[in-house]
C-alpha cells in the first residue's frame, strides 16, 4: 500500500505564509522555511507592538495635558488630584484632546478645578 501524505494541506499551508511574505526581500519571501521564520517573528513583534501601542498614546496624553496645565501653573499630578477630588470623570484621551483642539474649554476646566 502507497504512503499517504496530506499534500494539499501542507501546500496549502506552505502557500499560506509565502503569501503572508509577500514583499519582504531576499529569500526571506520565497524560501518557505526562511518566510517561516521570519514570519512567526514578525508576529510576535506586532503582538507586542499592540501592547506598545497602548503605553506610548498615553504617555503622549500625559505629555499633552501636562504641558497645557503648566501653562496655567499647575503641574500634571495636581491637575489630576484635583479632577478626582471634584468628581470629574473624564480620562487622559478626551483630556488632550481637549486641551489640543479646545484650549478655551481646557482652561474652564482647569478654573473650576483650582
Amino acid at each position: 500500500m502507497p504512503r499517504s501524505v496530506n499534500a494539499v494541506a501542507s501546500r496549502a499551508r506552505r502557500k499560506r505564509i509565502l503569501k503572508a511574505a509577500k514583499g519582504y526581500y531576499g529569500k526571506r519571501k520565497n524560501v518557505y522555511t526562511v518566510a517561516k521564520n521570519v514570519m512567526e517573528k514578525g508576529l510576535q513583534y506586532k503582538y507586542v507592538g499592540r501592547k506598545l501601542k497602548k503605553r506610548e498614546y498615553r504617555a503622549l496624553w500625559i505629555a499633552r495635558i501636562n504641558a497645557a496645565v503648566r501653562a496655567e501653573g499647575l503641574t500634571y499630578s495636581e491637575f489630576i488630584h484635583k479632577l478626582n477630588l471634584k468628581g470629574i470623570g473624564l480620562d487622559r484621551k478626551i483630556l488632550a484632546d481637549l486641551a489640543m483642539n479646545e484650549p478655551e474649554t481646557f482652561k474652564q476646566l482647569i478654573a473650576s478645578v483650582k
